[in-house]
């Protein structure tokens, strides 16, 4: 999981911790003012397949910064919002992914100075290093759309990103029998920004499948100017939309919720300046607007946006201001989705340069912009969009028509992807 401030299951709270084993005895060995040779300050996706490629490239000296019980497969809670799978199966413990010769150091990091080269977090400790990778996630801005924690709350609305709002999204969905559903999604970028599209089309999968769907009016409504980027997987989606009957509302943002009145107000501008609108809802599912946590964006790594996101140069993934500094993963500025996938591409970039930093040479390693959004449109069917910088489709999957909803693909997803994450991706492998 990222280090957030956004809602946790009792499972995640830090005071119900269990014994953890042997990573919680590597913590205890070390030293609370230390020093190594790498530094990784996050736990999830990046975090780890950095520092597993790292070990399988010998290095002995990487410490990883994270206080999360759990390491989730955040993927999955699409599928766990639309009923099929149970939230249990989308969580390991984090003490058995960190990989095996990395010190765990059990906390969340508070501040770096990067002039000093050090790391300190919530307890205390300061960690000194010679090469920084950040990758700390980000964390959901509730607070910049009013009253949307309130809903968040209540019985009306939900939303995909957190592990116990996914479950809501499904019991909301099937009680739901006829009224307005609102999806939305901010135009600023998140992570998995496909996952509201993801969601309405599933929600409408089920309605349809038990004769509900003609007595829900279903509304999608993005800060986006489309409703996906690249022309070949657009044209696919924008026959999803009609195919539910969805009404598609573009370069509208979410700016304000009225839990007791049920009641979104969204903000169009234009020429003519900013007009708002309230919508009425019975459903709510909206994807809050994300940004760097806040030891990043109000630090010296920070970006000088209001999200904060780490400025880096988008093909080696150094820091624009400190070369011993690299960055992956959604908290950094790379213009490219925020996507498991995109990890997936970075972290072996990340790997070869801090290498190559470490011994004195010039990053040479190059990451493409390679990212992925898995859209599942209903049960049984999912469209692999697969892009890079150019935003033209960068297919990975020889002679298979990823351009189209498929059967094979729904599989990918739901089993085949997965377990690539568990057995591969975090082992450093693929």
């Amino acid at each position: 999981m990222t280090q957030d401030s956004t809602p946790k299951t009792p499972s995640e709270n830090p005071v119900d911790a269990e014994p953890y084993g042997r990573p919680l005895q590597r913590l205890q060995r070390l030293q609370r003012h230390s020093h190594h040779r790498i530094v990784i300050v996050g736990g999830g996706s990046a975090g780890i397949s950095v520092a597993a490629r790292l070990r399988r490239a010998g290095e002995d000296d990487v410490a990883l910064v994270d206080p999360s019980l759990w390491h989730y497969y955040q993927p999955l809670w699409t599928l766990v919002g639309a009923g099929v799978v149970a939230i249990e199966k989308s969580r390991r413990r984090q003490a058995d992914v960190v990989p095996q010769g990395v010190s765990w150091v059990r906390d969340a990091a508070v501040e770096i100075d990067p002039r000093a080269r050090v790391v300190v977090t919530a307890g205390g400790a300061r960690l000194g290093y010679d090469v920084l990778v950040l990758c700390p996630g980000l964390e959901l801005a509730l607070d910049m759309v009013p009253g949307l924690s309130e809903a968040l709350s209540g019985p009306s609305a939900t939303t995909n990103y957190t592990a116990d709002l996914a479950v809501k999204t499904s019991e909301l969905v099937r009680r739901l029998r006829g009224g307005r559903a609102v999806f939305c999604a901010p135009g600023s970028p998140i992570k998995c920004p496909g996952a509201p599209q993801k969601a309405a089309y599933l929600a409408c999968d089920y309605w349809d499948r038990r004769g509900a769907l003609g007595d829900v009016e279903v509304i999608y409504a993005t800060g986006a100017g489309g409703i996906f980027g690249v022309p070949e997987f657009a044209r696919v989606l924008e026959g999803v939309v009609e195919r539910y009957g969805i009404r598609a509302r573009f370069s509208v943002e979410l700016v304000e919720v009225d839990a007791e009145r049920r009641t979104a107000t969204f903000e169009t501008t234009d020429a003519k300046g900013k007009t708002r609108t309230g919508v009425d809802y019975d459903l709510l599912w909206a994807a809050p607007p994300q940004r760097a946590p806040v030891f990043v964006r109000e630090g010296a790594l920070g970006g000088t946006s209001a999200y904060g996101w780490v400025p880096v140069d988008r093909y080696s993934l150094r820091h624009a201001t400190y070369p011993e500094v690299f960055s992956l993963g959604d908290v950094c500025d790379a213009p490219t989705s925020k996507t498991g996938a995109a990890i997936r591409a970075q972290a072996p970039v990340v790997v070869e340069n801090v290498l190559a930093t470490l011994r004195g040479r010039e990053p040479t390693a190059r990451y493409d912009g390679y990212a992925a959004c898995p859209f599942t449109t209903a049960r049984g069917k999912m469209l692999l969009a697969e892009f890079d910088y150019s935003l033209t489709p960068h297919p990975t999957l020889p002679f298979i028509d990823t351009t189209r909803e498929r059967y094979d693909m729904w599989l990918l997803k739901r089993y085949g992807l997965p377990a690539f994450y568990w057995h591969g991706m975090l082992r450093g492998l693929g």
